[in-house]
Parts: structure tokens; sequence; C-alpha cells
């Protein structure tokens, strides 16, 4: 499968069980796939994506949202953007790192790949690539365990 920016798409329930992260927002209900995931391709591996869940909770987020602007002068582990024509949030705080082989399918809506807008497309980038700078710096922003991830994914790279 070709992964493209600019797509959303549905993880395999097989990297949930490898993985084991209680902070990843697995798939519900065996056989529904949601939620679905933004995929960013990583900067330096090419071959590792970024996924941020897409949540249609986006009312609940918005007020996280407020409250971390009012606390720390903005937000850039929620983003509130159009997905499919309606408001969702798209949680960079519960990112997570995965390999091609764990993608399951692109997410659709009557049979058609569901697209995000290229402006929401660079917020998200920049917002990530920030999220996870930081990180590198040892400011934790995100809930789940990116590095434990990122090398259990590079490990199966290396098989």
């Amino acid at each position: 499968m070709e992964i493209q920016q600019g797509y959303s798409y549905h993880i395999k329930d097989e990297f949930f069980d490898l993985v084991q992260d209680k902070y990843l927002m697995s798939n519900k209900e065996q056989g529904n796939y949601r939620p679905h995931y933004y995929a960013i391709q990583d900067r330096k591996n090419p071959k590792l994506y970024w996924m941020i869940p897409i949540s249609s909770q986006a009312e609940k987020y918005k007020e996280i949202v407020e409250k971390k602007k009012k606390r720390y002068g903005k937000c850039n582990t929620i983003v509130i953007g159009l997905f499919a024509g309606k408001e969702n949030a798209f949680l960079i705080q519960n990112t997570f790192p995965v390999i091609e082989k764990y993608f399951d399918h692109v997410h659709t809506i009557q049979e058609q790949p569901v697209t995000i807008h290229k402006k929401l497309d660079k917020v998200l980038v920049e917002n990530l690539n920030e999220v996870l700078a930081m990180y590198n710096r040892g400011i934790k922003l995100t809930f789940t365990d990116i590095k434990a991830i990122r090398n259990i994914m590079e490990e199966e790279l290396g098989k």
C-alpha cells in the first residue's frame, strides 16, 4: 500500500497487540475500525510515519484547547480542523510512530478516500514537529511512549 500524506488511515490490531501502550487509541469493537489516524512521514526516517488520531468530539477538545491557551499562551497538542466537512480534533498529544506493514487501509466515505486540506496539513506538520522537538529536549507533551514505540518500529525495520 502506498502511504500518502493528506489522507487518514486505519491501523491493524496487530500493531496495538505488539506495542501494548495504554495511551494508544486502539481499534474499538473487533472489526470496527475506529479511530482513524492522519499520517505524516518522519523527516529523518522515511519508512516511519507519525500517526495523529482524529476525534469527532471537537466540542470536548475545544474546551481543552482553550484551557491550554489560557495557561500556556498556545496549544500545539490538539488542532481543531475540518475533516470530511465536519469539525474534528487532531490529537497530536496521542501521536505515535508506525511503519507501513501496520497500515490496514485508507479511511474512506462512500468508497472515496477522504483528504485533508493543505492548510490544515501544514498546521499539523508544524505542530507535530514542534511537539517532537520539545520531546527531544526532554519536554514530554505526549501521552504515548513514543521513544519505546519508535524503538519497536525501528527494530521491526531491521528484521
